[in-house]
């Protein structure tokens, strides 16, 4: 009875893996993807429109750019708004308000935690900034897959990535 008891259970756990999971709402339609270009010269960031808000999506891999293979997709409030990848930066206007962003990673090979969740508060003429990077174990002895994480960013360490780093062009694959 214990060694039935157990198949089941073995069972039914190794089926719940297989099935995919649902996307969260902030995220966009599971089937979209992504093709990116990097403009040629950074940009500095400018004056935001008074009656929206300005939000700079930042990927920072760091000086090691160790998952530069990898495009970071961004939605907000349930559409895909843009991709980016390897130390890259886009912006996009909001409407005053709750915004809800997911952040997934563009892959069905890469194991480990690839979606990231944020909400903010928008208010119109504001800038808002934020950044995705990759974070994995760091000793030999336990190590881990690579983990997504989305966070706020500070608008002086902003402003120093964004006039290093390309901006990021993006459009749906077709």
């Amino acid at each position: 009875m214990k060694i039935l008891l157990i198949a089941v259970v073995v069972t039914a756990s190794a089926v719940a893996q297989d099935k995919p999971l649902a996307l969260p709402s902030a995220c966009g339609p599971k089937h979209v993807s992504f093709d990116v270009k990097l403009a040629d010269a950074p940009q500095s960031v400018t004056q935001p429109d008074p009656v929206k808000a300005t939000v700079f999506f930042i990927e920072d891999n760091g000086p090691m750019g160790n998952h530069q293979q990898y495009t970071i997709k961004i939605g907000l409030d349930g559409a895909w708004v843009g991709a980016y990848q390897h130390n890259a930066y886009f912006a996009v206007s909001v409407e005053p308000g709750e915004h809800h962003i997911c952040a997934k990673v563009q892959s069905r090979f890469l194991a480990g935690h690839n979606l990231a969740l944020l909400h903010f508060e928008a208010v119109a003429g504001k800038v808002y900034f934020f950044r995705t990077q990759f974070l994995a174990g760091l000793t030999t002895m336990y190590p881990s897959a690579p983990f997504l994480e989305l966070n706020r960013l500070d608008s002086d360490q902003a402003n120093y990535l964004i006039s290093t780093f390309p901006r990021s062009v993006s459009q749906p694959k077709q």
